[in-house]
């Protein structure tokens, strides 16, 4: 019987002392304060959605209005607005380098920026249309004089008649032209003929075989006459 009462007056919880009387006031004061810091924070979000739904009706409504930027605003805030902003049928982007210098900027979807424009924003620049422009102008132009420039060196690179120029005054005009015609451009290498690139023969060597062929026509021609004339 004495070892039961024992049991029972063991299993029985003990009066708090004053050290835990204070660790649970503590504890209760802690849990109290994060409530009301819960609730602070709820209620601020749902006063700056509400602020920012305003905002972003009256920037609807004014038909001067394109676009609109913010003030710099912390990660939560930027979130509310780009969530109020898509709800609304705007589009959104956030700029800035840094988490401190961050902010947001709301556009209308008929006015939505251009792939320059959001290049500008994120640069850090002001966006300036005509500026944009003259820049636009300017770089065709640059592609343009490329283009050409690239077409004048493939026409000098590949010429067809500078062979038959060069040589007309040392082998004559119709040598020249038959030294020209091996030289005729060829779509499959270039500015040489299949046949001549099996040619081992020097320029001086063609030249001179030109010449020989161009005498022998002269001396049958002559003696072509000769005949005729007996």
């Amino acid at each position: 019987m004495a070892d039961l009462l024992g049991s029972i007056l063991n299993s029985m919880e003990k009066p708090p002392t004053v050290g835990d009387q204070e660790s649970r006031r503590k504890a209760r004061e802690q849990a109290a304060k994060l409530k009301k810091m819960e609730e602070d924070d709820k209620r601020k979000k749902a006063e700056f959605r509400k602020k920012m739904e305003k905002e972003v009706s009256d920037f609807i409504q004014d038909s001067s209005q394109k676009k609109r930027k913010y003030n710099p605003m912390g990660k939560i805030e930027r979130s509310i607005l780009h969530d109020v902003a898509e709800v609304a049928g705007l589009t959104s982007f956030s700029f800035g380098e840094d988490e401190d210098s961050r902010y947001v900027m709301l556009f209308k979807k008929e006015f939505a920026p251009s792939d320059e424009e959001l290049e500008a924003y994120r640069k850090g620049e002001e966006w300036d249309p005509q500026l944009a422009e003259q820049r636009r102008r300017l770089k065709e132009q640059a592609a343009l004089e490329e283009a050409a420039s690239t077409q004048t060196e493939k026409t000098q690179a590949c010429p067809n008649s500078n062979y038959r120029d060069k040589y007309s005054h040392l082998i004559g005009t119709s040598a020249a032209k038959d030294a020209a015609h091996t030289l005729e451009a060829n779509s499959a290498y270039g500015c040489v003929p299949v046949a001549n690139k099996r040619d081992t023969r020097s320029i001086e060597q063609a030249m001179n075989e030109i010449r020989a062929k161009k005498r022998q026509k002269r001396e049958d021609d002559t003696g072509a006459r000769t005949s005729s004339s007996s």
